[in-house]
This record gives structure tokens, C-alpha cells and sequence, in this order.
């Protein structure tokens, strides 16, 4: 428990920095490496408070799928997002609103009692052999089974649609023909002009 907080602190020190690089980096690229270093700190602030499944699944979800999507999109889409940063300094009154308004929330947190919870106090030690990731899994597979069922069903009819949507044809939309292209011949790209040669006068 001595060692704990200390970490907490550090890391969570790590964690407020890399996301102020996130928002002022003026570079996407360096913002998306900043949030995954957010990702990663965020990741041990949960191992911290025993937390492993939701650990594990910040960082293969998150940092391993949808920061190297984004990364992806910068990097090739060609975005210039320099050009849709400029004049950030606008909302950067309701960014500060914003911001207050969670810090007095966490402050409310800390220094009361919701519900007849102490949250100043920290969690009751568990067995040694306690695994949370066995108890959310006997959770969600026996008591919360068919809300997992509806929810996979949900995704799989978004994931349909999506993919029904992105292979609609549209007006002025060029579909690759392979089958065309492997069959032309050099005849019907090349033509062959014969001209007789001029004479300078």
C-alpha cells in the first residue's frame, strides 16, 4: 500500500501531461503518440486498483486498434489538419468551462460521502486468489447473457450496414474491373500513326 501511491501519483502525472500534449500539439501525429502514451498510463492507473481485464483491454483495443487506425488516417489520407486547427483559441473558453466543471466534480468526490460510500478510504484488500476477470466473465455469460447477445447482434447489423453503405453505387463513383483489365490487349491502348515527313520550307 506504501508503494501504491506514489505510483498513483507519478503516473498519474504522466497522465496530465500527455494530455495537454494531446490538445497543443500543434502536429496530429505527435497528439495521436501523446494520447497513446495517455492509453498506456491510464492502463496502469487500473492495474493499480486491480483492474486487470480493463487494463488489457485499454491497450489491445485502444492502442492497438484505434490509435493505429487514426495513425493510418493521418499518415495516408493526406489531412490537413493543420488547416482545421487553426482557430482552436475560439471554444478555448468552453474548453476551460469544461475543465473546471471536472475538477470540481473530482473534488466533490473526493472530499464527500455519496450513497453512504467513504471514497477516501480505498478498496477492501481481496483473496490472494481472486481473479476479476473470471467474475465479470461468470457475470456477463450468466446473469447479463442475453444483454451480450443483443449487443452482438446490434454490432454485426452496424458492421452489415457499413459495409452495404461503402459498396453502394453512387453517381460519378468508378468501380475497378479486373477481369476487363487482365483481357485488354495492346491494340486497344496503343494506336499507331503513320505520317508522312514534313519538309522545312
Amino acid at each position: 500500500m506504501q508503494l501504491i501511491q506514489p505510483l498513483f501519483y507519478i503516473f498519474a502525472t504522466i497522465l496530465v501531461l500527455s494530455g495537454l500534449g494531446v490538445i497543443l500539439s500543434r502536429n496530429p501525429v505527435h497528439s495521436a503518440l501523446s494520447l497513446v502514451l495517455c492509453f498506456f498510463t491510464s492502463a496502469v492507473l487500473w492495474l493499480l486498483i486491480e483492474a486487470e481485464f480493463l487494463a488489457i483491454v485499454l491497450v489491445l483495443v485502444y492502442v492497438g486498434a484505434v490509435m493505429v487506425l487514426f495513425l493510418f488516417v493521418v499518415m495516408m489520407l493526406d489531412i490537413n489538419l493543420e488547416e482545421l486547427r487553426r482557430g482552436w483559441t475560439r471554444f478555448a473558453w468552453l474548453g476551460g468551462l469544461t475543465a473546471g466543471l471536472v475538477f470540481l466534480e473530482i473534488a466533490g468526490v473526493i472530499y464527500t460521502k455519496r450513497l453512504g460510500i467513504d471514497v477516501t478510504q480505498g478498496a477492501a484488500p481481496l483473496p490472494s486468489g481472486y481473479s476479476n476477470t473470471q467474475e465479470l466473465g461468470t457475470a456477463l455469460f450468466t446473469t447479463y447473457a442475453y444483454p451480450i447477445q443483443i449487443a452482438a447482434m446490434l454490432l454485426l447489423v452496424a458492421i452489415i450496414a457499413a459495409i452495404s453503405l461503402t459498396m453502394r453505387r453512387r453517381k460519378g463513383h468508378k468501380v475497378q474491373d479486373i477481369s476487363a483489365q487482365v483481357a485488354v490487349q495492346a491494340k486497344d491502348r496503343l494506336r499507331i500513326i503513320k505520317m508522312d515527313p514534313e519538309q522545312r520550307p
